[in-house]
């Protein structure tokens, strides 16, 4: 196993007592992964995640008291580079666009084989955007149909539509600036670009308003 320090830190905010358990246990014995804390709600996450620092938080929505979607937004307004992956067993479209419009980075099922869950922690912690085949499906399903928005195309250069296009297919972006041959700091020029153009604030938004616009 890797040194702690090389590790990705993550944590996990589930009401389940055995599902903290197993998947904590799951992340010490996975290889690049360390379990830096886990909460069994939104209150306690609020209060220790800024002691533990993940860089990355694994979050359920159906908790008593204050919600997973909920807890994302109070987290996201704290800390707004904080990555956090939906990891629940919710899959309607209302909470998972929900959780997506709250700055979640992702959406996970909680029935995904262990390998896709490690390569969903993967993926967030290098800034894509991971979500289950089920989920991404739901996703472009629901907006397929949408009435095209020519003037927010137009507004964007054919460069920035060749990023956000790589956003729509989750990649980070080390694979964009690899994909776009281009830098890293030049991708993330164009995503504040496009950010502001689009007028949102996460990639994830930004993902939902170029399906939900039919820019691409």
């Amino acid at each position: 196993m890797e040194n702690k320090n090389q590790s990705i830190a993550v944590a996990l905010v589930d009401d389940d007592a055995k599902v903290r358990d197993s998947i904590s246990w799951l992340l010490e014995n996975s290889e690049g992964f360390a379990c830096v804390g886990a909460f069994c709600g939104c209150a306690e996450a609020l209060a220790g995640i800024p002691e533990v620092s993940p860089e990355v938080v694994l979050m359920d929505i159906g908790m008593p008291g204050q919600s997973g979607i909920e807890c994302v937004e109070l987290l996201r307004a704290e800390f707004p580079e904080l990555k956090i992956l939906m990891l629940t067993n919710y899959s309607d479209d209302d909470r998972i666009f929900d959780s997506l419009r709250a700055g979640a980075v992702g959406y996970l099922l909680k029935n995904s084989a262990v390998e896709k869950l490690c390569e969903g922690i993967r993926e967030a912690h290098a800034g894509g955007a991971p979500m289950s085949s089920e989920i991404a499906k739901r996703v472009l399903a629901y907006f397929h149909g949408q009435k095209r928005s020519d003037k927010l195309r137009a507004d964007l250069s054919q460069r920035e539509l060749e990023v956000l296009g790589a956003l729509t297919q989750g990649l980070s972006d080390k694979v964009i600036a690899d994909t776009l041959h281009i830098s890293i700091p030049t991708v993330r020029f164009h995503l504040k670009n496009i950010y502001a153009k689009l007028h949102v604030n996460s990639r994830a938004e930004a993902v939902i308003k170029a399906l939900q616009e039919r820019i691409l």
